[in-house]
């Protein structure tokens, strides 16, 4: 972490639900976009915090938020399967959990309530993906990477006023080509700005170095990472401002 920068533990809830999320956030005067980083099936882990300490370091402010709870995390496939159930289950539940994370992101100190993104990985895309489909106040742009499309089925989705990506592992067995194609349908239907970029070769959790048991379907990718990484500057340069960063 640069000495520009600051860094904090942060709890907030959602009614009775304690959550406890991270921030990390350049040292500055200046109002500053933030980004939510929504975790995978396994709950907010260091992953998480790394990515909240990138966003900082490209001039925002980044907030590993939680979805689970305080202390709610997995460990082995069957435990992250049990937390993350419940809410695939009830993604009106899903929704109210997150628009509480944006709330309290919007409230952060130094934050931008107008200029919003969401970024999120497996678990986490689809979360960033729900966000748009909910219009979240001050929302200008999510990623998805490596995500779930399943639609939430709450009702008539209205238009999409934020822009989305979704940077995708073609050959991933937990997201198909035929669940692709369905995103792409949903997306158009809702009158979204969207891009799919799908790399070819690549599988599920491709941004994680952690990820490297094909047999289910996960592995690492350095190349689609990096792609993914850098097509992702360039998206928040365009929904923030290109100047936005040079203000440190």
């Amino acid at each position: 972490m640069s000495t520009n920068e600051r860094r904090e533990v942060v709890q907030y809830f959602d009614g009775d639900t304690e959550l406890e999320g991270f921030v990390a956030a350049p040292c500055s005067d200046l109002p500053r976009p933030i980004v939510l980083i929504c975790h995978a099936w396994g709950g907010s882990e260091a992953f998480d915090r790394e990515r909240a300490e990138w966003i900082a370091s490209l001039g925002y402010i980044g907030f590993a938020i939680d979805v689970y709870g305080k202390g709610r995390r997995g460990g082995d496939h069957a435990s992250c399967s049990k937390l993350m159930t419940p809410f695939m289950e009830d993604r009106a539940l899903l929704r109210r959990r997150l628009l509480a994370s944006v709330t309290h992101g919007s409230r952060i100190a130094g934050a931008d309530s107008t200029r919003i993104a969401a970024i999120g990985f497996c678990f986490g895309g689809l979360c960033a993906l729900d966000l748009a489909r909910a219009n979240a106040p001050g929302l200008l742009g999510v990623i998805a990477y490596h995500a779930l499309f399943a639609a939430p089925n709450l009702g008539a989705q209205p238009p999409i006023a934020c822009k989305v990506v979704a940077y995708h592992g073609w050959d991933d067995p937990m997201c198909p080509p035929d669940a692709a194609l369905g995103f792409a349908a949903e997306m158009s239907g809702a009158k979204a700005d969207w891009q799919l970029h799908a790399f070819g070769g690549t599988l599920h959790a491709f941004t994680n170095p952690a990820a490297n048991d094909p047999s289910f379907g996960v592995k690492y990718r350095a190349i689609a990472a990096a792609r993914a990484y850098e097509g992702s500057g360039s998206f928040f340069r365009e929904i923030f401002g290109a100047s936005v960063s040079a203000k440190r």
